[in-house]
């Protein structure tokens, strides 16, 4: 017997039960495999360690620094949290033009 609202979406691993038991449980239920989609921040830091993993890692803390730095710049500038002529403009769009402009200021 189920009580309240079923959802809509649910988010798990790969584990090979998870499918036959959300069909029988929530069969409306869309289920979502994606790594990290239920949480935006381990979203964020998903992307990041996909760019680290070929690396095999950080190996001083200067590089630590300027690779969370940058990062952290892109983020922000994507979620448009800079005052910059282009915040009309779709992420893609925005960070090739900060960029650009970047590149004429040095």
């Amino acid at each position: 017997m189920a009580f309240g609202l079923s959802p809509v979406e649910i988010t798990t691993d790969r584990a090979p039960v998870y499918p036959r038991v959300i069909a029988e449980l929530a069969p409306a239920a869309r289920h979502v495999l994606e790594r990290y989609a239920n949480n935006r921040i381990e979203a964020d830091h998903g992307r990041l360690k996909a760019r680290l993993r070929p690396m095999r890692g950080l190996k001083t803390i200067a590089s630590l620094r300027t690779v969370a730095a940058g990062h952290a710049f892109l983020q922000n500038l994507r979620r448009g949290h800079y005052e910059h002529g282009g915040d009309d403009l779709p992420a893609q769009d925005r960070v090739r033009l900060t960029f650009t402009d970047l590149a004429y200021c040095l």
